[in-house]
């Protein structure tokens, strides 16, 4: 016994200090230290889209809306990253900011050709960044998945609307002298549906609720989509979407 009494005091002593160096390790981790790989990932991510981009706009220089579509849709797909990697929000805000100014800057000197060359004068890159900034400061931190909706939704709905109308859209319709195609809009319908129920799937489970949540969503996402004068819909959907999606959860119940 007196020998147990004796070890338990040392034991003790060896897990409070063991407890107090793990603890002064965590805290001699700097700021930088602690976001360079989650950063680094992303930029690394990023550099690939870019080099891809560039090297699109070489190989097919006929097609610039099909390079800017590309960056349009794995740009997006940062987000998702950025929520595996629980990036902050002030980090997301701040490339947002960043991001919006790099782009202003290409609206008027053409900087960045192949994000940017779709023959038209545009400022969807800016509200696209506008919008990332706007979603992060109000849901990431504590509702990221609504972040992650508005711009999926923006990223891939948008993307694939143009891709599909594009190529293969036939029956066309215009909204305020802007030409959209049906099969366009209902590539940005299903896509967008799709997004919503698989992020609510994800975070809500499976229920009713969530499916017609992401019919709304989808619904709205398309209207708002068809409203494109200078590119305001990299700006009005993702909102809207987030937005939309965020006080249906709240008013629909889920028990």
């Amino acid at each position: 016994m007196d020998n147990l009494e004796l070890l338990s005091p040392v034991g003790n002593a060896i897990s409070y200090f063991g407890a107090v160096a793990e603890s002064e390790g965590l805290a001699s981790q700097t700021p930088i230290a602690q976001f360079a790989y989650p950063l680094g990932m992303v930029f690394a991510y990023l550099t690939m889209l870019v080099i891809l981009a560039e090297g699109l706009s070489r190989i097919i220089p006929e097609d610039p809306e099909l390079t800017r579509k590309v960056v349009h849709i794995g740009s997006g797909n940062v987000i998702l990253l950025a929520w595996w990697l629980n990036i902050s929000t002030e980090v997301i805000v701040s490339a947002a900011v960043i991001a919006a100014l790099i782009a202003l800057t290409s609206y008027f000197i053409p900087i960045l050709p192949s994000i940017e060359s779709v023959g038209r004068k545009s400022l969807g890159t800016l509200f696209y960044a506008i919008s990332i900034g706007l979603l992060a400061a109000c849901f990431w931190q504590h509702n990221p998945q609504y972040t992650a909706i508005g711009i999926l939704i923006m990223a891939w709905g948008d993307g694939m609307a143009a891709i599909i109308g594009q190529r293969w859209g036939k029956h066309t319709y215009q909204v305020f002298e802007i030409t959209k195609s049906w099969e366009g809009s209902l590539a940005m319908a299903g896509v967008s549906y799709l997004v919503s129920v698989a992020i609510l799937l994800s975070v809500q489970g499976n229920s009713w609720q969530v499916w017609l949540i992401s019919l709304a969503v989808a619904i709205v996402a398309t209207i708002l989509e068809a409203f494109s004068k200078l590119g305001i819909d990299n700006l009005t959907v993702p909102l809207g979407s987030a937005v939309l999606c965020f006080l249906c959860v709240q008013a629909i119940s889920f028990n």
